[in-house]
């Protein structure tokens, strides 16, 4: 079965949203060190979703494939070619319209794949004010929230774990892209960087210097395929899980 609505037709559209959850990808284009693809974060939040689609009988629209400013702490900020960023209440219209169209089109179930961690509190303002207008039921989650402590353990054997707020373009990151789309990552231009740990406050404007060159955060050395593969069947159980508990009160195959 296709799964991804941007393929059907419309006939086919109108008869899957009657009864299934609609899965929304939601990434960003920002820099991902010398190894990894701008788009690792729409690479694994449509990842999931396709993932998540098959287990749970969903459909998936096409991805959010910009998403809000890239944090100078973390992902660098506009110190980097090629990161796009919207603004907040960009991204809040571009989510809220995108919501109101699927529920004027008759969806009532939709879970949101957030894959970037600055989109999330604008991604709630957006379902807050679609929900309250429109009679949908809509959930959000992201990744990272979804990885149990045994499975950051298996994952950082090697190397300490260096937090979510440090884990850009690492292992977690690079393991997934792996194993989405093995031939956009170039292990051989890694480079392992000291960095200091930034201060818990923000700085403006935002000074060169404050992460490494590369615009890695933590070592991605350890990253594999395998590693990977039990990233996205452990993040898609919890995906699934959410789904079931959340939408259990509708007639479908959940």
């Amino acid at each position: 079965m296709n799964r991804e609505i941007a393929r059907m037709t419309w006939k086919e559209f109108e008869e899957a949203k009657r009864t299934k959850t609609l899965i929304i990808p939601v990434g960003s284009l920002e820099q991902h060190g010398y190894h990894l693809p701008m788009e690792t974060d729409v690479i694994i939040s449509s990842g999931l979703a396709k993932v998540l689609a098959e287990k749970i009988d969903g459909i998936v629209a096409p991805p959010v494939n910009y998403g809000y400013k890239s944090q100078p702490n973390s992902g660098g900020g506009p110190l980097f070619p090629g990161t796009v960023d919207l603004n907040g209440d960009t991204l809040v219209r571009l989510v809220y319209d995108m919501l109101c169209e699927f529920a004027r089109d008759g969806v009532k179930k939709i879970f949101i794949s957030n894959g970037h961690f600055e989109n999330e509190a604008f991604l709630v303002e957006a379902v807050d004010l679609a929900t309250r207008q429109y009679d949908i039921h809509v959930v959000l989650a992201s990744w990272w929230d979804q990885i149990p402590s045994d499975m950051v353990e298996k994952c950082f054997e090697e190397v300490p774990f260096p937090g979510w707020a440090l884990e850009h373009a690492a292992v977690t990151e690079t393991s997934m892209v792996m194993y989405f789309t093995p031939e956009l990552v170039h292990m051989d231009r890694f480079v392992e960087e000291e960095f200091r740990k930034p201060g818990l406050y923000h700085d403006y404007p935002i000074k060169p210097g404050i992460v490494p060159a590369s615009g890695v955060l933590a070592t991605a050395r350890t990253s594999s395929r395998g590693k990977g593969a039990l990233l996205v069947e452990s993040i898609t159980d919890a995906y699934a899980g959410i789904c079931r508990e959340a939408f259990k009160s509708y007639d479908d195959t959940l």
